[in-house]
């Protein structure tokens, strides 16, 4: 296997290792790796922006530290992605908008701060929908991201292009963020492990304090592998002043301690479709199967009703009446001039958050409160609830705009009507209550699309979703099935 190959599928993990052992230079690996995103990314488009000479530079200096034996993080020398909603100094952050193709910040959120602390270097930024307002990754700016796996679907959104860059072997660590399965629906589709914490666990300064509460915004990893995903979310914990939900993590917390510990006795809930979504066959074949693999492990596996009450109501329509409500706040009074340069569909999200009254935004909340209750009452019985990811696994991108918002997406999965815009995700209710959740890759469909597996814990439940996750992956070789973009797609 060449130099170059051998990078593109190791973890981070296995990348730092040698690194601090000196047994490869990180100049030798970023070498490597630009020079995969230079071949592969004009067919993937998962990267906007790539900053060579900075991410070499960066190598350089690692390599130093190295030899010199001065302290070095965990992650040391490897490279990563930063997703292009995420503030990052001195590298255009454009948001996936005409209004910021140019826009530099002069600092870097406060988890990008962390993550080049424990000794990640930046490569690039990665592809996302305007704003992040939908689940695929495409925009008035840039290309639209593509699915490493078929190149004619969509990698999910919005945190697509650093799933896609993650699944096709670009790089081995991607930073997302999620509002609504912005990093778990690209994870699932592309194949990879997305995590999102508990909401408070990582700290955000990207919108004003209390902005990324109504639904709960986090960051989250994607990665090919549960332990590079632990590696980088422990680097980014910790409380900070400037969010006012963050808090400190304690020690005995830290999910690595108890990656290994297995499933033997855990309590597993299952929900088939979360009551009322429409599931694809393959994708339950998938999710059923994965089961029985926790069963074979030692964990207990029920299916259970979770009781929601009028769920295509609570769920999908009051989180969206949440998003709305905050794109439309961020872009109250702006000028037609500035609206004119905007996504069709985020000024129809402004206009429906505009018409949005206070008493009926508060009953928003009150759907939320349900939700949550009906979870934290799983949870007292079982120490975790599975789903699907996804109801169906990645669609074509050229599916014509349909629905309330004229968007791009399945009308339609195992002939029940469903709206294009989320319809198709399981995702939205952990947003509204700040649960923390995965996605893990547990098979393939007919058409060799990857199919995800949602894990959600209860709050700062982190260690036993990680358990959980690392089990399944443990057991199976799902994340050895790699796609091949060079040339046609293959699988190898």
């Amino acid at each position: 296997m060449s130099k170059h190959n051998e990078f593109a599928w190791m973890s981070a993990t296995e990348m730092a290792h040698l690194i601090r052992t000196r047994q490869v230079s990180p100049v030798e690996i970023m070498t490597a790796t630009l020079a995969r995103i230079e071949e592969l990314n004009p067919q993937l488009n998962a990267f906007v922006t790539l900053v060579p000479e900075q991410a070499l530079e960066g190598a350089r200096a690692a390599e130093e530290a190295v030899m010199r034996g001065r302290p070095i993080g965990a992650l040391h020398g490897v490279p990563i992605a930063i997703k292009d909603l995420t503030p990052t100094a001195g590298i255009r952050t454009t948001m996936g908008s005409k209004l910021f193709a140019d826009n530099v910040k002069a600092d870097d959120a406060i988890i990008v701060k962390r993550l080049k602390a424990a000794g990640t270097i930046i490569v690039g930024k990665t592809n996302t929908p305007e704003f992040g307002h939908k689940g695929t990754s495409d925009n008035l700016l840039f290309p639209t991201t593509k699915n490493p796996w078929n190149l004619s679907r969509t990698s999910g959104g919005s945190s697509g292009g650093a799933a896609s860059a993650v699944a096709a072997g670009l790089v081995p660590l991607a930073e997302g963020g999620d509002g609504g399965g912005s990093v778990r629906i690209p994870a699932a589709f592309c194949g990879i492990y997305g995590f999102i914490p508990t909401s408070g666990r990582l700290p955000s300064d990207i919108l004003n304090p209390f902005a990324g509460t109504s639904p709960f915004l986090r960051f989250g990893t994607l990665t090919r592998s549960v332990e590079d995903s632990a590696h980088m979310y422990q680097a980014m914990l910790g409380y900070s002043a400037k969010d006012p939900i963050s808090f400190e993590t304690h020690p005995h917390e830290d999910v690595r301690l108890t990656l290994e510990n297995g499933v033997q006795g855990l309590r597993i809930a299952y929900s088939p479709n979360l009551g009322y979504k429409p599931i694809d066959p393959q994708v339950r074949a998938s999710v059923e199967a994965a089961l029985q693999v926790y069963r074979d492990l030692g964990a207990v596996v029920e299916e259970v009703d979770l009781e929601l009450v009028d769920p295509l109501k609570n769920i999908d329509e009051e989180w969206a009446k949440l998003w709305y409500a905050m794109i439309a706040a961020i872009f109250a009074g702006a000028p037609k001039e500035v609206l004119d340069q905007l996504d069709p569909v985020v000024v129809r999200m402004i206009e429906l958050g505009n018409n949005l009254g206070g008493v009926e935004l508060t009953l928003a909340s009150y759907a939320r409160e349900m939700i949550y209750n009906r979870l934290n009452a799983v949870h007292e019985k079982y120490d975790l609830l599975v789903t699907p990811t996804t109801a169906c696994t990645a669609f074509p991108h050229d599916l014509p705009a349909s629905g309330p918002l004229a968007i791009n997406g399945p009308t339609s999965i195992a002939g029940v009507a469903i709206d294009p815009f989320l319809g198709w995700a399981l995702t939205p209710m952990i947003n509204q209550t700040g649960h923390p959740a995965a996605t893990v890759p547990v098979g393939f469909d007919d058409a060799g699309l990857p199919v995800g597996l949602q894990l959600i814990a209860p709050r700062l439940g982190e260690q036993v979703l990680y358990r959980a996750a690392r089990a399944f992956e443990r057991s199976q070789a799902h994340n050895q099935r790699r796609p091949q973009v060079e040339g046609a797609l293959h699988v190898y």
